[in-house]
């Protein structure tokens, strides 16, 4: 029997506001994690050349695997080798065929609550059981050793993310060894979700291969390197896990875009292009923490990476998905309702993506202001200082 899975409410919100651009509206889009920008001018020029010149086909390029492999050395002093990167279609494909590989159906896996959408659902597409842990502010809406120690029985795996989607917030170093350490102890396979790496206003992230050198590592070219629409992800696999993990990409995804191959291993190099969209969000961020008080928003996820705000609106609503379509049918602005990230809590919250240029951050609080302050006046509030 197929496998019950939930709608990814976003989805519905993004057709909401497309549908109200269509009609000449003007709209914002802070439902999505994808960047404003488009991809490095170099990884574009290399790519209208292998238009001209190369008639492509199914292939995974050697030369990019080895540079992958040299930016783990780099970015964290950590030896792999390149037969171990298997490149995919984004990182949706690479959690597939993580999870595929490494897991039976009917296999625990531990995610965090809130967490990416996709976790959950992909889990029970798979046949797989989600065994969601509540987390709040007390761990920084992380998953935690100790809550992976005192799970009974031990689930077969966990999925972590530093910097995590939707709330942005970073484990500390001590805690990713802490979780390794309780995972090798408990037999639980880790896979992390890095697809958020580059992106932190805390400090470089650090990658569990630095932790657990068996952990199976899913990261994308979508988010830092700005390629979403080019679909091009990795998967780092166990060496003792290779022929398992190569034998399901094969049959399920055969490669990666070869286009999006060549353009991907000149986007590694173009790291002052990359860093100055950081600088962008890094700004944008500041500008929705300083305006966070004016919109009545004063319990968040600390943003400590990514590029979202998870805001509690409970004091304004209980119903956040509602609450973000009336949002934009009045503003213009596209939010995401928490209910995507967490189905028992997310009701009360939302989640705002600052991934789109100054200007837009600008304007959306422009029209924002008021809405709020509206909203607030309705539940009795206070006008915020």
């Amino acid at each position: 029997m197929a496998a019950e899975i939930d709608p990814f409410h976003a989805i519905g919100i993004s057709t909401l506001a497309h549908r109200l651009k269509a009609e000449g509206r003007s709209i914002i889009h802070m439902e999505f994690g994808q960047p404003s920008t488009g991809a490095p001018k170099a990884a574009i020029e290399v790519a209208h050349r292998v238009l001209d010149t190369e008639p492509m086909g199914y292939w995974e390029s050697p030369a990019l695997r080895d540079r992958i492999a040299r930016h783990y050395q780099d970015a964290y002093g950590v030896t792999i080798a390149p037969e171990r990167v298997i490149l995919t279609c984004g990182a949706s494909p690479a959690l597939v065929l993580a999870l595929s590989s490494s897991f039976a159906p009917g296999d625990r896996v531990a995610t965090a609550r809130p967490g990416y959408v996709a976790y959950r659902n992909t889990l029970r597409a798979l046949h797989m059981v989600p065994v969601e842990i509540p987390c709040g502010p007390e761990s920084r809406f992380q998953m935690t050793a100790a809550a992976l120690a005192a799970l009974d029985p031990a689930p077969a795996g966990v999925i972590l993310a530093s910097p995590a989607n939707p709330t942005g917030t970073v484990i500390e170093p001590a805690e990713l060894a802490a979780i390794a350490e309780v995972c090798r102890e408990r037999g639980i396979r880790i896979i992390s979700d890095e697809i958020y790496h580059g992106l932190s206003y805390v400090g470089p992230a650090r990658s569990m291969l630095e932790f657990d050198p068996d952990a199976v590592i899913v990261n994308s070219f979508s988010k830092y390197f700005s390629m979403v629409a080019w679909r091009l992800g990795w998967m780092v696999a166990p060496a003792a896990d290779l022929a398992r993990a190569r034998a399901y990409v094969g049959n399920l995804f055969l490669t990666a875009p070869s286009l999006s191959q060549h353009a991907g291993l000149a986007a590694m190099d173009c790291r002052d292009e990359l860093e100055g969209h950081v600088e962008v969000y890094r700004r944008n961020r500041a500008l929705l923490l300083d305006a966070l008080p004016s919109l009545h928003l004063a319990e968040i996820a600390p943003p400590d990476g990514a590029f979202y705000v998870y805001a509690d609106v409970s004091h304004l609503t209980d119903d956040s998905l509602e609450f973000c379509k009336q949002l934009l049918r009045d503003t213009g602005v596209a939010t995401a309702s928490g209910v995507d990230f967490d189905p028992v809590d997310g009701r009360r919250f939302i989640r705002m993506s600052f991934a789109v240029s100054t200007p837009e951050i600008e304007e959306a609080l422009r029209r924002l202001r008021p809405w709020f302050a509206a909203r607030a006046a309705q539940a009795g509030l206070a006008a915020a200082s």
